[in-house]
């Protein structure tokens, strides 16, 4: 899962960055209004942790642009505004939840889980089509009740695939799903084709129900087998 961290108070922002990604999720940042307006226009996010006090504007601006664009409601309020008014606006333009400053990062995290839970999957923790099911919680994957061991990439590649079944994923937004902002580092997609090669050889040799079905120059699509 790919989150948008919106907050330019570096420590906070770093420490949030690091309790994240302990989580295994993929992080992006932005410290200003500018910088997140661009990156909101830009990419898709499965949360978007946003401050309201930003330097160039102000985060409940981005929270109207968002609404209009209908990507609201994965959004966690962050602001040391505690304000009644701010709040009840903020929810009003669809955010799922305000996190007063200071908090726990503990709790930042399981709001996260929970907003991911309520709006990706239902509230469910589990991803079960076909003879697959991937635990979110314990990150594993069972393909006719037995165990597949999966190394962090394949997993997240194998949930994105799962969230987007029969869908054509082209190879740019997988690689900015798992890889996040290092993608632009990248001179090619080599990295992803190891992966993917890995993780199609893993599902064959399970048995599993699907496969992942190679798209010529484009990407690829999870389909039934």
């Amino acid at each position: 899962m790919k989150i948008l961290v919106i907050e330019d108070e570096k420590e906070l922002q770093q420490n949030i960055v690091d309790s994240l990604t302990k989580e295994h999720f993929v992080i992006e940042t932005a410290s200003d209004f500018r910088t997140a307006s661009e990156k909101l226009d830009l990419y898709q996010y499965d949360c978007i942790l946003l401050d309201i006090m930003l330097p160039q504007g102000n985060g409940l601006t981005l929270l109207e642009e968002l609404k209009k664009q209908g990507k609201a409601g994965n959004v966690i309020i962050i602001s040391a505004k505690d304000s009644l008014d701010d709040k009840l606006k903020g929810l009003e333009l669809g955010a799922d939840d305000y996190l007063t400053k200071p908090f726990h990062l503990a709790e930042l995290t399981a709001r996260v889980k929970a907003v991911l839970r309520r709006n990706l999957l239902d509230g469910k923790n589990t991803l079960e089509i076909s003879n697959l099911i991937l635990d979110l919680n314990e990150r594993t994957l069972l393909i006719n009740n037995e165990n597949v061991p999966l190394n962090r990439k394949e997993f997240a590649i194998l949930k994105y695939f799962l969230l987007n079944q029969n869908r054509l994923v082209t190879k740019t937004a997988l690689a900015e799903h798992v890889w996040g902002d290092h993608i632009d580092q990248s001179d090619n997609f080599d990295f992803i084709y190891y992966q993917i090669k890995n993780l199609r050889k893993k599902l064959q040799l399970a048995a599993a129900a699907l496969e992942i079905e190679a798209i010529y120059g484009i990407g690829y699509k999870l389909v039934a087998t």
